[in-house]
């Protein structure tokens, strides 16, 4: 029994791993980019929401948490004012929350159509976080805008657009190959 158990979170972990690794390469295919961060990368987030589809919520978490990571090793975007709490709300906002939520894929782990509640609810909250940042600490490009248009304008841009793409395949992935959100269980010998 105890070896079952350990092939299972070995296979969880290879298996998480070779996501993030896909999802973190995708997120160089880059189609549009905004000048001060954010970008659409087609399809990069749903090999981190495949994470959760397939493995739960603790595996998505920490999938999301180690593709932010990444992400930050990728291209930081440092604060326009500097101050260390600046930074700190950057690494949080930018992308520990707003990356790490994608693993609340988890939630529908085992669903049908899981993944089309996962998409929306995950981007959906990952934009709250850049909209959050927006307006605490990239204000400062709003010049006479107001800054919640600002931010919602501009992180709207291609969150919606990145969030359209992944949804379109994700439909398609559950339509054709619903054998992917299944997990397969280890052989006892």
């Amino acid at each position: 029994m105890e070896k079952a158990k350990t092939r299972g979170h070995i296979l969880a972990l290879v298996e998480s791993s070779l996501l993030v690794a896909l999802g973190f390469v995708l997120s160089y295919v880059t189609l549009f980019e905004m000048p001060q961060g954010g970008s659409v990368t087609p399809l990069s987030m749903l090999p981190i929401l495949m994470i959760g589809m397939r493995r739960g919520l603790k595996w998505g978490l920490a999938g999301g948490f180690v593709f932010a990571c990444l992400q930050m090793l990728q291209k930081f975007w440092p604060p326009p004012t500097g101050t260390f709490l600046a930074y700190a709300a950057v690494v949080v906002l930018d992308y520990i929350a707003a990356f790490g939520v994608l693993g609340l894929s988890g939630f529908f782990k085992g669903r049908k159509y899981g993944l089309l509640y996962a998409i929306p609810l995950c981007m959906a909250l990952r934009f709250l976080f850049h909209f959050a940042s927006g307006l605490a600490i990239w204000h400062e490009y709003a010049g006479e805008m107001p800054v919640w248009v600002y931010s919602l304008t501009y992180n709207g841009s291609y969150m919606v657009v990145e969030m359209a793409m992944t949804l379109v395949v994700g439909a398609v992935l559950c339509k054709t190959a619903p054998i992917l959100f299944r997990t397969q269980t280890p052989e006892r010998n």
